[in-house]
């Protein structure tokens, strides 16, 4: 049996926001994996237990640039250690010039990029001058550079956290950015099932026969159970699945919205800033005291 230690229950309720005392539950039954832990918290929690997502320390922005036609185009993410420095204009400017190094000069990743030149240097001089002067860290994450198959569309959702950049062909302006809203809204992962990994799909099918087990279900249903739970998952994370977020009825899908304008989407980017970077926990060890003092209080 895996010795559960504090700092692997501290490392469950960041990821899951579960109470201590569940997360040290469902280490010991795991015998300390932390993913099959996940998993037992989701069969007890629901999706309570899934909110890593939203737990991110990194700020900083997200940033683009498009062709005048349309047809090539860059997102960018560019981190900074707090929202204040996000909004300086320096800064700013950094991820602008990015962007726009991204989109003409087409960089292999980050370190052809930050080689290339900036002002009255380079990327990386321009970012280490400034993290100089401003004494903060700032690093810039990652990038996608797009040659679009149809039109680029773009669309930046709150001060710059939010970034999308998509690929329509067919249709206008106003669906490219009606859909360009939509993904932001409502964060798909892909555009349709083919996108979506058999890893997730498993997972998912595993925690939906392990609660449809624990609520009473007959063995011989657990499959078609499970079934049912993923492909309603698949519709609600895969873009062509989804229901329009300005549909008027409140049923047309992003799929019957692109028959009915005779258009198609060839790809998105999606970034959301500090996606998948956790938060460090800083207040655990005063939670556990306090915990004690009020369990001791108690006898």
């Amino acid at each position: 049996m895996a010795a559960i230690t504090a700092s692997m229950v501290a490392e469950l309720r960041g990821k899951t926001d579960a109470p201590m005392m569940e997360c040290k539950k469902a280490l010991t039954e795991a015998d300390g994996d932390m993913a099959k832990a996940e998993e037992i918290l989701r069969v007890k929690l629901g999706n309570k237990a899934s909110k890593a997502a939203a737990r991110v320390a990194a700020e900083g922005v997200v940033c683009m640039s498009l062709s005048a036609d349309g047809k090539v185009g860059a997102v960018v993410e560019v981190n900074s250690e707090t929202d204040f420095v996000a909004k300086n204009d320096e800064f700013l400017a950094l991820a602008k010039g990015c962007a726009d190094l991204v989109a003409s000069k087409n960089p292999a990743d980050v370190a052809a990029l930050s080689a290339l030149p900036l002002g009255e240097g380079t990327v990386e001089s321009t970012r280490s001058a400034l993290v100089g002067k401003i004494g903060e860290n700032m690093s810039i994450r990652r990038f996608v550079r797009v040659e679009a198959k149809g039109k680029l569309a773009t669309y930046v959702h709150g001060g710059a956290k939010i970034g999308v950049l998509i690929d329509v062909v067919g249709g206008d302006e106003q669906l490219a950015k009606d859909l360009a809203m939509h993904i932001a809204a409502s964060k798909p992962k892909s555009i349709d099932a083919s996108g979506v990994s058999a890893e997730l799909l498993d997972t998912e099918r595993r925690i939906a026969i392990e609660k449809a087990r624990e609520s009473g279900k007959p063995e011989a249903m657990l499959e078609k159970i499970a079934e049912g739970t993923v492909q309603k998952y698949l519709k609600e994370v895969t873009l062509l699945g989804q229901v329009f977020v300005k549909a008027e009825d409140g049923k047309q899908t992003i799929e019957q919205l692109l028959k009915q304008k005779g258009a198609s989407v060839a790809g998105f980017t999606l970034y959301v800033v500090g996606e998948g970077i956790e938060k460090k926990v800083d207040d655990f060890a005063a939670e556990v005291a306090a915990q004690a003092a009020a369990a001791a209080a108690k006898k």
